[in-house]
């Protein structure tokens, strides 16, 4: 007599954390000889489920074990969101872009990265989820070399971490992005906090005292915002609001620390950057509203900028 179905597929799923490539598919096929022939029902439904991994693990060995996976930029900033599998990444970036993510409670569910635009102080970062990271990715294992190439040339990390998990996992991501050389400014997102015990995040922060961490959960719109203001953080961007001489409309402008009125004019446009003689600058960096600043003004986040010229 089969033992009930959920268990059997608890335990499926459970044989398969960590495998990848022909190591994963070996062993789908070795739980398909060991699965009851039912033509129907929930133990039939099973065997179409390992059927249809294995197709999938064929397809993901043939993109992901290369030494290189091409996401084009887009934006000023791009971050990445990296963890162990299942740490809740695809479910974050869905919380702060808005685009719809396959999502499932189990390993691998995200096959290669996904990246997305979100607006943060106005400006679109990109995000990237990097699929979940496992020991020995330095060495290529699950398509690691590939993945750890698209995280170097990220400008942050978040480190995703299910705050309910064993921190071990956390510690093989952090482990095998410095054997990479990868030293990014990053912070770790302790997910599903509403789920966890009241005192998870500081056990979380106690095991891991390196890195800064905030507690986020999807269902919980405040922390995502708080979680956004972090991410922004990552980014070492600014935002100054520009705005045409009579007009009232304004637009967000991402600056560096440093870039002067003649950055942004030359940023808004190349004939603008040669033209400008000045703005007039409302915000922070200004002595009193509407002062006139010259072309080498350093701005400030932020300030409202009129370009003269």
């Amino acid at each position: 007599m089969p033992m009930p179905h959920r268990t059997q597929m608890q335990l499926i799923k459970r044989r398969l954390v960590g495998k990848e490539g022909v190591e994963r598919i070996r062993e789908l096929r070795q739980i398909l000889t060991e699965l009851p022939d039912y033509r129907n029902g929930p133990y039939a439904d099973i065997r179409k489920w390992v059927s249809g991994e294995i197709e999938q693990s064929r397809v993901r060995s043939k993109v992901v074990h290369r030494d290189s996976i091409a996401v084009r930029r887009e934006g000023p900033a791009q971050i990445a969101l990296v963890g162990p599998p299942n740490a809740g990444k695809s479910s974050l970036l869905q919380a702060l872009s808005n685009i719809q993510i396959k999502t499932a409670d189990y390993p691998f569910t995200t096959l290669r990265p996904v990246a997305a635009l979100t607006r943060l102080h106005g400006v679109l970062v990109q995000l990237v989820e990097i699929p979940g990271l496992i020991e020995g990715a330095n060495d290529g294992r699950g398509g690691g070399r590939a993945l750890l190439s698209v995280l170097r040339g990220a400008d942050g990390i978040v480190y995703c971490h299910d705050v309910r998990a064993p921190v071990g996992e956390l510690m093989t991501v952090l482990r095998e992005v410095e054997l990479a050389g990868i030293s990014s400014p990053s912070v770790l997102a302790a997910t599903k906090v509403d789920e966890a015990s009241p005192d998870a995040l500081e056990r979380l922060r106690a095991a891991v005292p390196g890195i800064r961490a905030i507690g986020v959960s999807v269902l919980d719109d405040r922390s995502v915002e708080a979680f956004g203001d972090l991410v922004w953080g990552l980014t070492g961007l600014r935002t100054v609001w520009t705005r045409r001489p009579g007009s009232e409309e304004t637009d967000p402008q991402p600056i560096r620390a440093g870039e002067t009125v003649a950055d942004v004019a030359a940023a808004l446009h190349g004939e603008l950057g040669a033209e400008c003689r000045g703005a007039h600058v409302w915000g922070p960096s200004a002595r009193f509203p509407g002062q006139r600043v010259g072309r080498d003004h350093e701005l400030e986040d932020g300030d409202m900028v009129e370009i003269l010229t």
